[in-house]
């Protein structure tokens, strides 16, 4: 039974060769494999832009109707042939047999042809990279501000154990790709007698190809696996501020590189201490005599106890700085300080005889 290649494209017979492809670039968007489309789908609509773009190939079909499909089979008659080979540059030679595009920019169409090698190979890489991974990991107060090490347990797309993240199973040959010749892109006709360069679809562009894929990643070159990281928490990193683990995400398939991890760090609070930049702030309460008289107190700080001097007559709210005994700076030399704000307390539930001396002190003044 004859297809029609005209409802596959979604346009009418006598659509132009701008509607046809604009109908194209659509479809394909939408059902290309990459994208998550389907693959058969896609062949489909490749088949019939094939003939639909070719103005002499659509003649033909356009004549041939039902008969078209066995003249094409038939490989001979009518100069229809094979039709594995419908991309051809603007000389007639011969390109690819597959029409599959990367959409990330189809302004790009046009920049591989104008001298796109670099950036052809730019994308080839992309396409086979692995994604970054984004994570959360916890630590408490003082292994942000001291530094640790912390064992993450991570399910992830790793290189293939079996092959080594090649794709080919062990003992399979490198073979050169038949459908570009090695050179790892065909040329696709777009109309109007243009053809540009584009990665070729069955080697995506590497030239080569495996003789047999590798039956543990089914020629992926990576699978889910568990694995244990070993991540180390710079001194002195704080709540939100993200590490970057570069080659540590998902695993690139057929050897392409990994991409990358990215963990948010989520410090727990301290009953003690709360941080400002690399400052450390506490609160010291002491009596209202102390504050009068002066003396010493024992206070908390990063470095474990030590004594504050209070002098003479020191107000509510006055504030201590302690150099050097904050938060080391992150990636750089030195600390912060540690402020101490003086909390002076009312005294409460006097007996008889100091309420006498407060009184004696209140007249005295």
């Amino acid at each position: 039974m004859s297809k029609d290649y005209y409802k596959t494209i979604g346009v009418d017979k006598k659509a132009g060769a701008d509607e046809i492809r604009k109908a194209y670039y659509k479809l394909a968007h939408q059902h290309h494999p990459h994208k998550g489309g389907d693959e058969a789908k896609m062949k489909e609509i490749n088949e019939a832009y094939g003939v639909l773009g070719n103005q002499e190939k659509r003649s033909q079909y356009d004549q041939f109707g039902s008969t078209f499909e066995q003249a094409r089979s038939q490989g001979g008659s009518s100069g229809f042939g094979d039709f594995s080979g419908f991309a051809r540059n603007a000389d007639g030679q011969p390109g690819g047999q597959s029409f599959s595009f990367e959409f990330g920019d189809l302004g790009d169409l046009f920049g591989d042809l104008f001298g796109g090698g670099r950036r052809g190979q730019s994308r080839r890489a992309s396409r086979h990279s692995g994604q970054d991974i984004q994570a959360e990991l916890a630590v408490n107060f003082s292994e942000a501000v001291f530094g640790t090490e912390k064992v993450l347990r991570l399910e992830k797309e790793a290189a293939c154990q079996t092959c080594g993240g090649s794709g080919a199973e062990p003992g399979s040959k490198v073979i050169t790709c038949k459908t570009c010749g090695g050179s790892g892109q065909v040329v696709r006709n777009i109309g109007f007698g243009l053809g540009f360069p584009s990665v070729c679809p069955d080697c995506e562009g590497f030239g080569q190809k495996v003789e047999k894929e590798c039956f543990a990643c089914r020629g992926q070159g990576r699978n889910k696996q568990t694995r244990d990281l070993n991540v180390k928490i710079p001194a002195g990193i704080d709540q939100g501020q993200t590490i970057r683990l570069s080659g540590k995400g998902q695993a690139g398939t057929k050897g392409g590189e990994a991409g990358d991890l990215y963990l948010k760090i989520k410090v727990a609070p301290d009953a003690r201490f709360a941080r400002d930049g690399y400052n450390i702030l506490t609160k010291a309460k002491i009596s209202f005599t102390r504050a009068a008289l002066g003396g010493k107190i024992e206070i908390e700080t990063l470095d474990g106890k030590l004594w504050l001097k209070i002098p003479e007559g020191t107000q509510a709210g006055k504030v201590f700085r302690l150099k050097g005994r904050g938060v080391p700076v992150l990636h750089g030399r030195g600390r912060g300080d540690q402020l101490v704000e003086v909390i002076v307390e009312t005294p409460v539930r006097l007996s008889r005889r100091q309420k006498e001396l407060l009184r004696e002190l209140g007249e005295a003044e």
